[in-house]
C-alpha cells in the first residue's frame, strides 16, 4: 500500500491523558503514548528526573536516554510531600486516563496518592506500576538497574577475559524496553475497558518479567525438554532428534547459517525445500539440489560440512547488497548481518525510519517504528527541562490563573523557588 498521501486525522491517541510519575528507564512506558499523540504530563520531583545525567552518551549535557524516552512529554515539578502538591496531582488525575508509577512500587501510596486514593476522584483511572522486579516475590524490594533484568532472565551470559576476570559482553537491552512496552499495552487495554464499564484498574509489571517473557521460546523449550523423549522430540526434518533450544540449535545448521561475502556477512535461510531449489537454480548449481534435496520444511542440513564448504565459496562472490537484490529476484531468503552501528546505513533501514535531528530534538533519534498507512504520526516535541510546562499544564488542564499559580509557588508546591 502506498504511504505517499496523508490524511488530516487526529493522532491515534489524541484525547488520552497520561500522568507519568517516573524516574530513569521505566519512563519509556509513557514514551509509547506520547509517540502516538497522547497528552503525556511528566510529573517530576523538584529538581527533575536524574535520568538526564545517567548513562552514556551525554549529548549537549543531557543523556540520550532522556532525549529519547521523554520526547513528546510535558513537564511539571511537584513537591508531593506538600499538601498543595498532592492536591494538584489529584486534580490532574480527575481528567486523566492513566497514571504511571515507574519507580519503586508504593511510592505514590506512601504519599497518599495510591490507586485507592486516586479512584476516589476518578473511578475510571488506570494505575500502571512499572518497576524492577514487580510488586511481589522475594526480589520486590531489591534495588536494580536495567541489565539486571536481562541477566536474571537468562538473556545474557557473562564472559571471561584472558586474565580470568568476568565481564558482561555486549548485548541488546531487553527488560528495560520490554517491560514498559508491555505495561503500556496493558494500560491501554484497561482504558478501553474502563470507558465501557466506568471502572478503572491497577496493573503492574516488573521489567524482569518483560525480559523473561520476551525470551519465552527458550524458557518454555527447556521446560518442554523436562518431559520424556517419547513425549517431546525434535522436528521431522531432524529425524525428531532434540536440538539445543532456540537459536543455540542453529550452530550446526548449514542451509540456515551465516556466510561471509565480499563486504561482510549474510544470513542464508533456505530451510524450506522450495527456497533451497530456487537458490540452487539461481546460482546454476542444481547438482547441489540433486545431491542434497533436503526435506520439505525446516531442514537446516545440520553438520553437512561438504555443503557448507560449497556455500562458503559461493557466498564470497557477491556483496551484501548484491545478495539481497539477488535473493528478491530468485525468491530465496537472505538477510544482512549488521550490528547496531552499521544497520543505520542499510537502504531498508533508511526507507523505514526517519531521523529526528539534534538541532530540533537535542539528539539524533530514530522515529517511532509503527506506521499508520496514509497517515503521519505527530512529530514528538523535544524532551522537556524540569518543570518546563508548569504554567501551560496548570492553565490548560486545571484552569488556574496566574495569581493561583503564584500563590502555590509561594507555598513550595513546585519545590524551592529557582
Amino acid at each position: 500500500m502506498s504511504n505517499t498521501s496523508t490524511s488530516k486525522k487526529p493522532a491515534p491517541l489524541a484525547g488520552l491523558r497520561v500522568l507519568d510519575f517516573s524516574i530513569l528507564g521505566p519512563g519509556a512506558t509513557a514514551h509509547h503514548f506520547a509517540e502516538l499523540g497522547a497528552d503525556v504530563i511528566k510529573i517530576e520531583v523538584p529538581g527533575g528526573d536524574y535520568v538526564r545525567v545517567m548513562t552514556w552518551p551525554i549529548v549537549e549535557g543531557i543523556s540520550l536516554l532522556h532525549w529519547h524516552i521523554a520526547r513528546g512529554k510535558k513537564s511539571i515539578e511537584l513537591d508531593l510531600k506538600t499538601e498543595e502538591g498532592r492536591t494538584v496531582f489529584k486534580e490532574l488525575a480527575k481528567d486523566a486516563d492513566i497514571v504511571i508509577e515507574a519507580m519503586k512500587p508504593g511510592t505514590l501510596d506512601r504519599l497518599g496518592l495510591s490507586y485507592e486514593d486516586l479512584k476516589k476522584v476518578n473511578p475510571k483511572i488506570v494505575f500502571c506500576c512499572v518497576s524492577g522486579y514487580g510488586m511481589t516475590g522475594p526480589y520486590e524490594n531489591m534495588p536494580s538497574h536495567g541489565v539486571a533484568y536481562d541477566t536474571w532472565a537468562g538473556c545474557v551470559e557473562p564472559a571471561r577475559e584472558e586474565d580470568g576476570m568476568v565481564y558482561l559482553p555486549a548485548h541488546p537491552s531487553i527488560g528495560m524496553h520490554a517491560g514498559p512496552l508491555l505495561g503500556a499495552f496493558a494500560a491501554l487495554a484497561a482504558v478501553m475497558r474502563a470507558r465501557e464499564t466506568g471502572e478503572g484498574a491497577f496493573l503492574e509489571i516488573g521489567q524482569s518479567d518483560g525480559a523473561a517473557y520476551m525470551d519465552w521460546y527458550r524458557i518454555e523449550s527447556y521446560k518442554a525438554y523436562q518431559r520424556p523423549q517419547s513425549e517431546v522430540t525434535g522436528n521431522a526434518a531432524d529425524d525428531f532428534r532434540r536440538r539445543p533450544v532456540g537459536t543455540a540449535g542453529l550452530r550446526e545448521g548449514v542451509r540456515y547459517q551465516a556466510y561471509e561475502c565480499k563486504d561482510g556477512y549474510v544470513l542464508f535461510m533456505a530451510s524450506e525445500q522450495s527456497f533451497w531449489k530456487n537458490f540452487c537454480e539461481g546460482v546454476g548449481r542444481m547438482d547441489m539440489f540433486e545431491k542434497w534435496p533436503g526435506k520439505k520444511l525446516a531442514d537446516h542440513a545440520p553438520g553437512n560440512k561438504e555443503m557448507q564448504r560449497e556455500l562458503t565459496t559461493i557466498f564470497k562472490t557477491k556483496t551484501i547488497k548484491e545478495w539481497m537484490d539477488w535473493g528478491v529476484k530468485v525468491n530465496t531468503p537472505i538477510a544482512p548481518v549488521y550490528n547496531s552501528e552499521t544497520v543505520m546505513e542499510d537502504e531498508h533501514f533508511k526507507a523505514r525510519f526517519k531521523w529526528y535531528p539534534h538541532e530540533t530534538h537535542g539528539a539524533d533519534m530514530m522515529s517511532y517504528p509503527v506506521h499508520f498507512v496514509n497517515e503521519e504520526l505527530p512529530v514528538p516535541t523535544k524532551a522537556p527541562t524540569p518543570g518546563q510546562h508548569r504554567d501551560e499544564i496548570l492553565k490548560r488542564c486545571l484552569h488556574y490563573d496566574d495569581a493561583k499559580i503564584t500563590a502555590l509557588e509561594a507555598k513550595g508546591t513546585f519545590g524551592a523557588k529557582k
